[in-house]
């Protein structure tokens, strides 16, 4: 079983990396790919460059070897669309559970994405959500018949599922961060050392 876990790691830190850990645990995964987004469809570009971003991510997972930096977003042109993405990891993974890991406020917008309900026909999707978190809007038909909460059944199929989980997330944000470091407060203890001293070596987000 692989998870997917997508974002623009702007820049990646211990709330990211906590989470991938948690979830690589939970659904006993074999590893996390961590894949930076190089053109986001749903939000703001990126303050770092893709290439910084990536560098920091690199520096941050130098030492797990169970949380796989994956750049495939950052070689492509255009907006990146998780569509292709899962595409070409299944074209890689034939025969492998792949779980796809969204926020549960990427999940209220998630029929906005691009050939969303085909998604399913590539991996599995699983939304994090916080303790005592609710979605906006209840499921619509669509969601309602993929949804299990069944994990066992994560296992028995490559992809298709629906499913829900908790884990404990970090109240640190990336916009947080960068916001500290334009007021020339220090981001430590917040993200690792590596990317802290990556951060002012490169001057980012002053």
């Amino acid at each position: 079983m692989i998870g997917i876990f997508g974002g623009t790691f702007d820049p990646i830190h211990y709330g990211h990396l906590r989470s991938a850990l948690e979830l690589k645990e939970l659904f006993e995964l074999d590893h996390i790919r961590l894949i930076p987004c190089a053109q986001p469809v749903h939000r703001d570009l990126p303050m770092a460059t893709a290439m910084q971003r990536l560098e920091m991510l690199q520096l941050a997972t130098q030492n797990q070897t169970d949380l796989i930096v994956d750049a495939q977003e950052l070689q492509r042109t255009g907006g990146s669309y998780t569509f292709d993405t899962l595409t070409a990891l299944r074209h890689n993974y034939p025969n492998v559970q792949l779980l796809l890991f969204i926020g549960s406020d990427a999940f209220n917008e998630f029929t906005t994405w691009f050939r969303w309900r085909e998604l399913f026909n590539l991996a599995h999707v699983v939304v994090i959500t916080r303790p005592n978190a609710e979605l906006n809007n209840p499921l619509n038909r669509f969601f309602a018949a993929k949804l299990t909460d069944e994990k066992q059944l994560l296992k028995e199929h490559c992809f298709g599922h629906l499913f829900f989980q908790e884990i404990t997330q970090l109240a640190i944000s990336a916009t947080a961060i960068r916001g500290m470091i334009a007021e020339h407060k220090s981001p430590r203890f917040l993200l690792p050392d590596a990317v802290v001293n990556y951060i002012f070596q490169h001057q980012l987000y002053f």
